[in-house]
């Protein structure tokens, strides 16, 4: 038998189950990230469904905007980053689909940030009027000019596309990423000066509300020190948002640096900035905090007494509750 013929078999059988395993490995880690961080979001929307003097605050409203388009973009980006492992091409008019909604989901998060800073800065330095400026009806209406802005940055490329690519392009497979699909010059050059003004935009807005605050109050309150800590929080969320806009530098710059693989930069560019915002309200916010314990402990007492729950379905008030109803 021809010991050299089958070695090189064995090395590529050997570096293919290597990689079999680590892709396995890789999707893995990323589908239990964003469940785990999409349960704890969940969690934050139904306690915000369930008080209404959570759904009725404009603070809260924006919050849960970001929550539900974080959610919505962790899902579409986990679902593409398993499909590049796994299908590597898929169909061109499902990959549009969820890369214009992962676009529009990736581009209201800094303008939802530069909302929640001027709510923030209203509170606080305009107090007397915050509650005739900052309505739910206007803070609905803000979300809608945030999905409107985003669509201006996504709908040109999808025009674009459709009069320069031939009929044969949409029947086609390909990677689903941005440059793969919307790969004509006059889109790389809109979306470039399309992400430059709005982080402009957004930095000019957190910046200005920062130091209105910083200048507002002359002490530092509980509620200036709670104002001007948010805003901070809210740049530092920004700045893990823009990583999104420097993805193809960044690889490089960690490949260099770290010999890190596509699927560390997904975490620190894609999981990394969602994991921000359940902190940020979830755990600081005291009034959010106060009604996350309570729903955690009438879990936790639930499962550990479901006796109680059961009892509660039999007694005199659910009988009495029963024949009500007949």
């Amino acid at each position: 038998m021809n010991v050299s013929s089958v070695a090189p078999n064995v090395t590529l059988a050997g570096n293919y189950h290597n990689t079999f395993t680590t892709a396995v490995t890789n999707n893995v880690i990323v589908m239990v990230l964003c469940i785990s961080i999409n349960y704890i979001n969940g969690t934050l929307v139904h306690i915000f469904n369930k008080h209404q003097v959570l759904s009725v605050n404009p603070r809260y409203i924006l919050f849960i905007h970001l929550v539900i388009n974080d959610m919505m973009q962790l899902a579409l980006s986990s679902l593409l980053h398993a499909a590049s492992y796994a299908l590597k091409t898929i169909y061109v008019p499902f990959c549009l689909f969820l890369l214009i909604i992962s676009i529009l989901t990736t581009f209201n998060t800094p303008l939802n940030l530069a909302g929640m800073a001027v709510e923030c800065y209203i509170a606080i330095c305009v107090p007397l009027r915050h509650s005739q400026i900052c309505t739910v009806k206007r803070t609905y209406a803000l979300i809608g000019l945030i999905w409107a802005v985003s669509s201006l940055s996504v709908l040109p490329d999808l025009f674009i596309l459709l009069a320069t690519e031939p009929l044969q392009f949409f029947h086609s497979r390909v990677f689903c990423s941005r440059d793969f699909v919307f790969r004509s010059t006059y889109s790389l050059k809109k979306r470039d000066t399309s992400h430059i003004i709005c982080l402009v935009l957004v930095w000019l807005t957190l910046l200005y509300t920062y130091f209105r605050i910083l200048f507002a109050a002359k002490e530092a309150t509980t509620d200036f020190k709670k104002a001007r800590n948010t805003i901070l929080l809210h740049g530092f969320q920004l700045l893990l948002c823009m990583l999104t806009y420097v993805r193809p530098m960044l690889e490089k710059f960690l490949m260099y640096l770290f010999r890190a693989t596509r699927f560390t930069s997904y975490i620190i560019i894609q999981i990394l900035p969602r994991f921000v915002s359940p902190i940020v309200y979830g755990l600081r916010d005291q009034t959010f905090r106060k009604y996350l314990k309570r729903y955690l402990l009438c879990k936790v007492s639930i499962s550990s007494h479901p006796e109680n729950v059961t009892m509660s379905n039999t007694g005199p008030a659910a009988e009495k509750m029963r024949n009500t109803s007949v």
